[in-house]
């Protein structure tokens, strides 16, 4: 009865590990199957998330690009309408500057040249610095009989208005003493006064009057009698004698800006054989420099005549002109700037 047990319960035994393993293979091979159809899930969601990513960044940079280009070229396009105007502007500016520098031989005829200054005034020299092309300064000189006239004026403005006004003072003056056959400053002046009133004073479609005038000497030197008349409008007159420095002052009413018509003034006095005459507008005086950045002023320059005027004329001219260029240093030039000297008891060429 043993004998037979035995081998039963082995076999039994051996069947129930067979078929529990059985079992276990069977679940671990469905279990397998079903985390490999999982990975294989899971493999394809990264992939077409990676995709998707992929392709929003490559729309992203495409869309960045994109704008970029269209920005590009909306710069390109305002950089070469920049650069045409640019061409247009240089174009205008050159025919401005041509036009003025025409303006400016007009007006370089009008006025005398330094050697018809000289045929009057052997020891002379004009010292003439527009601050543009075309200068708001002007001089004048011309004869009649014994006497002769020298002129400086400083209209308003500078460049073309001032030029434009100039032209109008040269037309008046000569026009004064050669036509009209008027020889007192004072009368000459109350002349221009009331020509620039009559030329300014219109009232024109905008409704505005126009009001612009000048500041102005006439001196007037009789070489046979040696005697000088002088009338100024904001005009000083210096006079060098005796190694001192004498001021004729102008009365101060600017010419086409005096409606009532006040007279002006006649300076008279007599000539000694080495009077310097030195006529000149504010430009020089009211140039800003220095070490302290100021205006040049009225004492400067009175002192600066003084130093220099034993020099000759010509020689004058050249320390004017270096001084004043030291003077401005880096500074623009303000205004147009004139300074007329001479001997009038000079020998004439």
């Amino acid at each position: 009865m043993q004998c037979v047990m035995v081998p039963f319960f082995f076999t039994y035994k051996y069947v129930c590990m067979n078929f529990y393993c059985r079992l276990f293979l069977a679940g671990y091979q469905d279990n397998s199957a079903i985390n490999s159809q999982a990975s294989q899930y899971s493999y394809i969601l990264y992939g077409a998330l990676l995709i998707a990513f992929v392709y929003l960044l490559v729309m992203s940079q495409t869309k960045s690009l994109y704008k970029a280009r269209k920005l590009l070229k909306e710069k390109e396009q305002a950089l070469n309408q920049i650069e045409k105007q640019k061409v247009e502007l240089e174009i205008k500016d050159k025919n401005i500057t041509d036009s003025l520098i025409y303006a400016q031989r007009i007006q370089e005829a009008l006025l005398p040249s330094e050697d018809y200054f000289h045929r009057h005034f052997n020891d002379s020299f004009i010292f003439f610095r527009p601050k543009d092309i075309v200068s708001g300064d002007f001089y004048w000189i011309g004869e009649k009989g014994d006497k002769i006239f020298v002129v400086g004026a400083d209209c308003t403005g500078h460049g073309v208005p001032g030029a434009l006004m100039s032209m109008i003072g040269l037309e008046i003056i000569e026009k004064t003493i050669n036509e009209d056959n008027i020889e007192k400053p004072s009368a000459i002046l109350a002349v221009m006064n009331r020509g620039l009133e009559r030329t300014f004073s219109r009232e024109k479609n905008i409704g505005t009057i126009i009001r612009d005038g000048m500041d102005i000497g006439i001196c007037v030197i009789d070489k046979k009698k040696k005697k000088v008349e002088y009338s100024g409008a904001f005009f000083p007159l210096y006079l060098i004698r005796d190694n001192s420095l004498i001021e004729i002052k102008g009365d101060k009413l600017i010419i086409g800006m005096n409606p009532r018509g006040i007279s002006y003034t006649v300076n008279e006095f007599d000539l000694k054989k080495d009077d310097i005459l030195y006529i000149f507008s504010d430009g020089y005086i009211d140039q800003f420099g220095g070490n302290e950045n100021k205006k040049f002023m009225y004492r400067r320059f009175r002192y600066l005549l003084t130093t220099i005027h034993r020099f000759p004329l010509i020689d004058q001219k050249s320390i004017l002109e270096d001084n004043i260029r030291t003077w401005m240093g880096r500074n623009p030039q303000l205004d147009d700037m004139m300074v007329i000297g001479f001997k009038p008891l000079s020998e004439s060429t």
